[in-house]
């Protein structure tokens, strides 16, 4: 049974503790942060993409890990979704995020990239704390509406800033869009959607 903790309940401080926890297990060190999809249980059967999609996007999550490392000491994000690699982060120099771009875009099956790469110092812990809570409190947001499938959008958060994912419809996406501005800390929504018919979406639909 997969159990869903709704963070956006727990108090601040525990809010805190929470992503700074997170943050650590994956590494303070690290400079490449991975989104990762993942593959079975309840998030494959409510998934959007082919099964053949999702075992791609995590290859090409995990090969980012080791070809960006060549190009740049940034710390870079690297979230695939039905082949397109959304890249956010920091890196130092211009030419670096435009290295990152050409590296990603080089991987095998990826089909496009969406470079948010932003020039300047890594962000802090803080930051990345902050950034994981508000993720949190976005799927949150999409588990308690009853009328959005939360499983099939993909949220990215990284300095306030939140992206969404998925193949969904326009009424879904403006949706989405909307519980997501209504976050607290939200600075800015960054659709990256792939937009599919209501007709389309009925045939997704488990029978």
């Amino acid at each position: 049974m997969t159990k869903v903790l709704n963070f956006s309940r727990l108090p601040q401080a525990a809010l805190l503790a929470a992503a700074l926890a997170a943050t650590t297990l994956l590494g303070a060190c690290a400079p490449l942060v991975v989104g990762g999809a993942m593959v079975g249980g309840a998030m494959s059967y409510t998934d959007r993409r082919t099964s053949g999609a999702q075992v791609e996007d995590e290859a090409i999550e995990l090969k980012a890990i080791n070809r960006i490392g060549a190009v740049t000491a940034g710390h870079v994000n690297v979230t695939s979704y039905n082949r397109s690699a959304l890249l956010t982060g920091e890196v130092p120099t211009d030419a670096e995020r435009l290295a990152v771009d050409k590296t990603v875009g080089q991987i095998e099956n990826v089909r496009s990239t969406a470079n948010e790469l932003v020039v300047g110092f890594n962000s802090s812990i803080a930051s990345r704390g902050s950034d994981v809570i508000l993720t949190s409190k976005v799927k949150a947001r999409y588990i308690d509406a009853q009328d959005l499938q939360s499983n099939a959008i993909k949220v990215v958060a990284e300095r306030g800033t939140v992206y969404l994912m998925g193949r969904v419809t326009e009424r879904e996406a403006g949706r989405a869009t909307d519980l997501a501005r209504g976050v607290g800390g939200v600075v800015k929504v960054v659709r990256l959607f792939e937009l599919i018919s209501e007709a389309e979406l009925s045939k997704l639909q488990p029978k």
